[in-house]
Formats: C-alpha cells, sequence, structure tokens
C-alpha cells in the first residue's frame, strides 16, 4: 500500500512521456511533408514540433522534457542514422522549448492568453528569443562536420531560425486555446462560425494559389475572425492559411511561380510571420478588451446592489449587520446610563460620594 502512490505517480509520468513523444513525432512528420531547399539545405517552413514541444511544458510542466527528447530522437532516427550530430540536434531540439518554458514562466506568462503582455511573451521569447538556440546549433554542427559550406550559414540559418519560430507562432497558440475551450457556442454563434469556415475554406485556397498576388485578402478574414471568435478563430484561420500558403509555394505555384529559392523563402516566411503575428497580438489585444469591460460591468453592479442595500436601510450583501446598540446611549455597555457610567454606583450621588452622610453631620453637629 505503501508504494502505490509512486506506481501511479510513475505511471503517469510515463504515460504523459509516451503522448507527448507521439505527439512530438506525429507533428514532425506532418511538418517533413512540405520542404524548401537553400543553399543545398532541406529545412521546412514551418516546424510544427517545436510549437508542440512549447505548449506541452506549458501545459504539463517541465516535467515534460523528456517527452519532447524522445520526440526529437525519434523524427532524427527517421531521417538519417545516428551519429555526432544528431546528437547535437536532439540537445538543440530539446534546449529551445526549455529555455522558451523558463522564459515565459519567469515573465508570468498565462496560458490563457487573456492579456497583451502575454501575447508579446510569447512571440518575442518564445518564438523569436528561444528557437535563437536550435538554429544556432543545428546549423552550427553542420558548418563543423563540412555538410554544409561556411559561406551557406546565414541563409541556412535564417530559413532554420523562422521555421522554429513560425512552428511556435502558430501551432502553440491554437493548442493551448484548445485547451483552456470549456463552453459551448451559442446556436447563433455556431452559424457565424461555420459562415466563417466556408468563406476561409473559398478565399485562402484562391488567395494563396492564384498567379495575381491576393494574398492580402486575407487579412480583412483575420480581422473578422479575431473580432468575433478572438485567439481560437483567428489563429486558426492563421494556420490553415500558412498551411496553403506552404503548400502553393513548395510547389512553385500562385504569386511564388517564376521565384528563385530564396526569393520562394523569404516571400513565404514574411507573409507568415506577419499573418501570425497580426493574428496573435490582435486576438490578445480583443481578448484584454473584453475582460476588461467585463470587469468593469461586475465592478458596477456590485456598486449598485450595495447602494440599493444602503438607501433600503439594509447591510450591503456579503457584510455583517453593524450593532446599533453603541449608538445609543440607554443600551450601550459604556453609554450615559452603563454600569461604568459616571452617573451610576460610582457618581457623585452614590455611598462613596464626599457630600455623603459624613458631612451631613458636619452640618448638624
Amino acid at each position: 500500500m505503501v508504494g502505490t502512490p509512486d506506481l501511479r505517480r510513475a505511471a503517469v509520468f510515463a504515460v504523459q512521456t509516451l503522448a507527448v513523444a507521439l505527439g512530438y513525432y506525429a507533428a514532425g512528420r506532418l511538418g517533413l511533408m512540405r520542404q524548401l531547399v537553400v543553399e543545398g539545405a532541406v529545412f521546412t517552413p514551418i516546424w510544427p514540433p517545436t510549437g508542440v514541444a512549447v505548449a506541452c511544458l506549458l501545459l504539463l510542466g517541465i516535467r515534460a522534457w523528456p517527452g519532447i527528447a524522445l520526440g526529437a530522437l525519434l523524427v532524427i532516427m527517421s531521417l538519417t542514422s545516428l551519429r555526432p550530430v544528431v546528437i547535437g540536434n536532439l540537445i538543440g531540439n530539446t534546449a529551445a522549448p526549455v529555455c522558451a518554458y523558463l522564459m515565459l514562466r519567469k515573465v508570468g506568462f498565462r496560458n490563457d492568453l487573456i492579456r497583451l503582455r502575454d501575447g508579446l511573451a510569447l512571440v518575442f521569447l518564445g518564438a523569436l528569443t528561444a528557437t535563437l538556440l536550435s538554429s544556432t546549433i543545428g546549423v552550427g554542427l553542420l558548418v563543423l562536420t563540412d555538410k554544409l559550406a561556411a559561406h551557406s550559414f546565414w541563409p541556412v540559418w535564417l530559413a532554420w531560425w523562422v521555421g522554429d519560430a513560425m512552428g511556435v507562432l502558430l501551432v502553440t497558440p491554437v493548442l493551448l486555446v484548445l485547451y483552456t475551450i470549456t463552453r459551448p457556442l451559442r446556436l447563433s454563434r455556431w452559424k457565424e462560425a461555420v459562415g466563417l469556415a466556408l468563406i476561409a475554406c473559398a478565399l485562402v485556397p484562391l488567395a494563396t494559389h492564384s498567379r495575381v498576388s491576393l494574398l492580402f485578402l486575407v487579412y480583412p478574414m483575420l480581422i473578422w475572425a479575431a473580432l468575433r471568435f478572438q485567439l481560437a478563430g483567428s489563429m486558426l484561420c492563421a494556420l490553415f492559411t500558412s498551411v496553403m500558403a506552404t503548400i502553393a509555394a513548395t510547389d512553385n505555384v500562385g504569386p511564388f511561380e517564376r521565384l528563385s529559392r530564396v526569393e520562394v523563402m523569404i516571400k513565404l516566411q514574411a507573409f507568415n510571420g506577419t499573418m501570425a503575428l497580426t493574428a496573435l497580438l490582435l486576438s490578445a489585444v480583443i481578448t484584454e478588451q473584453h475582460h476588461t469591460r467585463r470587469s468593469v460591468e461586475r465592478a458596477c453592479q456590485e456598486l449598485v446592489e450595495v447602494l440599493e442595500h444602503l438607501t433600503a436601510g439594509e447591510a450591503p450583501p456579503g457584510r455583517p449587520a453593524k450593532d446599533t446598540r453603541d449608538t445609543k446611549g440607554g443600551n450601550g455597555p459604556k453609554g450615559t446610563n452603563g454600569s461604568e457610567n459616571p452617573n451610576g454606583s460610582e457618581n457623585p450621588n452614590g455611598s462613596e460620594n464626599p457630600n455623603g452622610s459624613e458631612n451631613m453631620k458636619n452640618t448638624n453637629g
């Protein structure tokens, strides 16, 4: 019986580790379906496993790192054999999400992303800063092992870094929002959500595959999604748009046709980055304003209830009734007629009064 809680905790830890590893591996396989080549190096425009790893750490805590390391090992082993370079990449892919988690917790990051500061922290700390570690280690090892020419370091490093950052910007918010959703939408909101989904399914393929540059058409859709559905709507639309743009870029169709590989990489990453930043920060601002308005409304309602009770001569709700006996002289413990009153047993007319019986004897003597 003594070891039962320990066994249960060990079993839960093993299940969580395996689930994180499988999620990381599945995200890695999805990311590898679409690749670009820059300076002879193959990279993915969006690397979802980094976003999955950061989300798992934020939801489960630092104990999720073994699952991340195991998942990264599975992804790497599905591509190549075990070599020293693989160990370095494994360390970089594990350390970057852990650093992102530690920095976000240091600044008080909240998983619900209801504040603008949370969105800014995820962008600048989780996506842009922490991923410098994995891209620098990965590309640096390629140069040190002569797998990559030294003059190609910066283009490949930039592509690697942006791919990891896009994984955090697009995947992490979606997973956090899906985890925190508790109440279903009303019927009227469902109709609007279905309408938004239908428009997105028609507009996004047109904008990303048309030879005429129509990528700007997705921004009104993102604004609509952010205004009406906050983070959940805007980030799902942004993720879908980014996936469709990546498919068009890797197929060299639509606005990415007749562009060089470097130009395709720059145009795609610039579009994905600006779109993800717009969706994330705009929805964070709107969500924060909604929460502020609801807080003000609740405070006003409580103030109205207090004023109503005070006007009726009652105690405000949640507060005990005030004892009025201390305001009346005859009932208070120290009132004018109380036991300690100067007019009581110790007053000038009492037995110890100097004007008592001894003074009467002096006047009649």
